[in-house]
């Protein structure tokens, strides 16, 4: 009895997290320095930089966080020294890339290593399960993200980070770096934009009409099996000879590459799950409802703009949610075709054999997409919760 209660207090996610944390720690490098950009460079494990302070301090906090991952079953004291711990391995990152790059050198390099990824990827796991067990309102998650990404911004107007190698490529690369992420938000939030006015009015025409939604719903599925590249690829031929037999077309930026076949390709895949979500969502609105107001003399547009659709809104903002993290992702890849946005970095470090310029591209790009995924879910939950 006694062996299952203490099984029973142990935290299994936290076993989890724990294991693969020291396992990434022991095995895999916390820094990499390299003579230059593109080259190999060499490995320091966590274990190797234990003779600066800043380390050693790192790897006690580790622990603590280890053992309260474990067995602490406050998830405000879990949040705490978690959230402590997050922040000193970041700046321990940049305390120790600091010592590492040699003196006078401007062409050395400080990538941060595969343990890096892995702690802050299992400290981040700990402070989302214990935000989860609080069952924080929908903003307070949000005033959460803001104070995470606070300290972060903190931490790097502080300097600190400026010897790693992504901070240099972001230094040489700043004034691009924010005209291409003005670029990444518009083409993003613009194509959502686009899709929502194209979507809704036809997931209400589908709700409305069975037998056309079959097929409508089965044509957007098929789109959604052409990979991105391939349909920027089949529009680039069509919008292309738009643009040179329509002058108006060319005049308002219409061209074979570029925005354009982008921005196309991106409305078309962000069809189908504001459709099935508006299909789903008035099929969820209780058919007594209606009833009641058809017999006090609402029209069948009343009854849509003041009954279906305000309660079918959160089904329906989950499939915008899905969508904008979807479009946020594949206007990396757009940057092929010339759509700019942080897949420009990603693709100009692929070529160049840099790694740190592609993390300058991907990072962003991650916690933008988790941000608005943060940020929506707040306003559902809020809806729903305003409407229960």
């Amino acid at each position: 009895m006694e062996d299952a209660r203490a099984v029973r207090r142990v935290d299994r996610l936290g076993v989890v997290l724990v294991t693969g944390g020291v396992a990434a720690a022991a095995l895999m490098p916390f820094i990499i320095v390299k003579a230059n950009r593109i080259a190999a460079g060499k490995p320091q494990l966590l274990t190797q930089l234990l003779a600066q302070p800043a380390a050693l301090t790192l790897l006690v906090l580790l622990a603590a966080t280890a053992l309260a991952a474990i067995f602490l079953r406050s998830p405000l004291a879990r949040l705490g020294i978690a959230t402590l711990t997050i922040a000193f391995l970041i700046v321990t990152l940049g305390l120790v890339s600091t010592a590492a790059t040699p003196a006078g050198s401007t062409v050395a390099r400080i990538t941060p290593g595969g343990a890096f990824w892995a702690l802050l990827a299992a400290l981040g796991l700990v402070i989302s399960d214990a935000l989860v067990k609080l069952q924080l309102t929908p903003w307070l998650r949000v005033a959460s993200l803001a104070l995470y990404a606070a300290i972060l911004g903190g931490v790097l107007r502080s300097g600190l980070l400026d010897n790693l190698s992504i901070m240099k490529e972001y230094a040489n690369n700043a004034d691009k770096f924010w005209s291409e992420a003005l670029g990444h938000v518009v083409l993003s939030l613009g194509s959502v934009a686009i899709a929502i006015l194209l979507a809704l009015p036809l997931g209400i025409f589908c709700y409305w009409q069975p037998r056309i939604r079959a097929v409508v719903l089965r044509a957007l599925s098929l789109v959604q099996t052409i990979p991105s590249l391939a349909l920027f690829g089949i529009l680039m031929l069509p919008l292309g000879y738009i643009a040179a037999n329509v002058p108006l077309a060319a005049a308002i930026g219409v061209k074979g590459i570029g925005v354009a076949p982008a921005l196309v390709a991106l409305v078309i895949y962000s069809l189908l799950p504001i459709v099935a979500n508006t299909v789903v969502g008035l099929a969820g609105v209780d058919p007594s409802v209606r009833d009641s107001a058809a017999g006090m003399g609402l029209t069948r547009r009343q009854i849509l703009t003041g009954i279906d659709l305000p309660l079918a809104f959160p089904v329906i903002l989950t499939g915008i949610r899905i969508v904008l993290v979807q479009a946020i992702g594949l206007v990396t890849v757009a940057a092929l075709i010339g759509g700019g946005g942080f897949g420009t970095f990603i693709f100009q470090g692929i070529g160049q054999t840099a790694n740190d310029l592609v993390l300058l591209g991907a990072v962003p790009t991650v916690f933008l997409a988790f941000s608005s995924a943060v940020i929506l879910d707040a306003v559902i939950d809020s809806i729903r919760g305003q409407s229960a």
